[in-house]
């Protein structure tokens, strides 16, 4: 279980590295709060942010239930993926919005493994 926890601070990480990013490019384009639009870097960054906040209600709760009742080993690799395909995201995203596909599809593709794996361990604990 400690790899999850590390990974859970990687992802926890990350995420602040990305609203460190928004904040950063708020005040560098002078979009003053409590303004959400402006300069299209700043929105693109923000969105990245805003967008990885609405991914981790799925991912940290489906990370641990899956290394509970599944495998901690697949939860953790899972739980890599995901940062990987978030960097990605992010990366493709400022770049051009348009590309952003690859990145969010190996999140989507860790999500969908991390609840799918956790379901089963619930579901196969229940039974047993």
């Amino acid at each position: 279980m400690a790899y999850v926890a590390l990974v859970t601070l990687i992802i926890l990480v990350q995420y602040f590295f990305f609203v460190m990013q928004a904040g950063l490019a708020r005040g560098k384009d002078t979009v003053v709060a409590p303004a959400t639009t402006g300069d299209e870097m700043y929105e693109r960054k923000s969105r990245v942010q805003m967008n990885t906040l609405e991914q981790l209600m799925i991912t940290l709760p489906a990370l641990w239930i899956c290394a509970h009742y599944f495998r901690p080993d697949v939860a953790a690799l899972s739980g890599l993926a995901f940062v990987i395909g978030r960097f990605m995201y992010s990366y493709l995203y400022i770049k051009n919005p348009k590309s952003r596909g690859p990145g969010f599809a190996i999140g989507l593709l860790a999500n969908v493994i991390l609840i799918g794996c956790g379901l089963y361990g619930v579901i196969a604990s229940t039974i047993a």
